[in-house]
């Protein structure tokens, strides 16, 4: 997988106006978005279709599939089927559930992010203790791709350490949570960010600004 400039947008808004109107001043710099829950429920999972149908973007799906193999393989063929190119699903779960996201995923020619750990703080108490162990599984599995914190390079770069240089990591948590976009793509090949581009009076320039941090 390739992104341009490095950079993925989190677009976590809840109006399509809006959404539409970043990626119009957005989508000149950026190959790749990502979308949650947020404007999902709120607008419904078409929007998916509707984004891809309007942008040439590549959408990765944030919906963190937690759940048994048999409700993970419908979560995953389900959204992949409204035009999402990959999905991220969580690895505490464990390799059954991680392999129906992943057979599922590639049933449609397409690609899953298995997630390592999380940036918020409160991820330390329950998946750092894990998170090196889901890495590895993650490798046996023979995953590609991973979700590892901009917040924590310490934990990044283990996490790198253990997938490989091969492996395609994303990191989220630049910008409003503290991560640093240079410093995280050391180790990461893409940096998320949301709140410092869509809350900007001007996603445009605020993304300029973040492309010129990084170059």
């Amino acid at each position: 997988m390739k992104v341009k400039n490095q950079i993925i947008l989190a677009l976590d808004v809840e109006e399509k106006e809006k959404a539409f109107s970043i990626l119009e001043e957005t989508t000149q710099y950026l190959d790749t978005i990502k979308i949650g829950y947020p404007i999902t429920l709120a607008l419904g999972p078409k929007i998916i279709t509707d984004i891809k149908d309007n942008f040439d973007v590549k959408i990765i799906a944030d919906f963190k599939v937690a759940d048994i193999d048999a409700t993970n393989e419908k979560i995953v063929r389900n959204t992949l089927n409204y035009g999402a190119d990959s999905i991220i699903v969580h690895g505490f779960t464990g390799e059954d559930s991680v392999t129906a996201c992943k057979e599922a995923a590639e049933n449609l020619g397409k690609e899953i992010f298995l997630l390592t750990e999380m940036s918020h703080p409160g991820a330390d108490k329950f998946l750092k203790p894990v998170s090196l162990d889901i890495a590895q599984m993650g490798v046996e599995l023979g995953i590609k791709n991973y979700v590892a914190p901009a917040t924590k390079l310490d934990r990044l770069k283990k996490i790198r350490e253990i997938v490989g240089k091969d492996a395609f990591i994303i990191s989220p948590g630049v910008g409003f949570q503290g991560g640093e976009a240079k410093d995280t793509l050391n180790y990461a090949n893409a940096a998320i960010i949301g709140r410092s581009i869509y809350n900007s009076e001007s996603p445009q320039e605020s993304l300029e600004q973040i492309i010129k941090s990084i170059s």
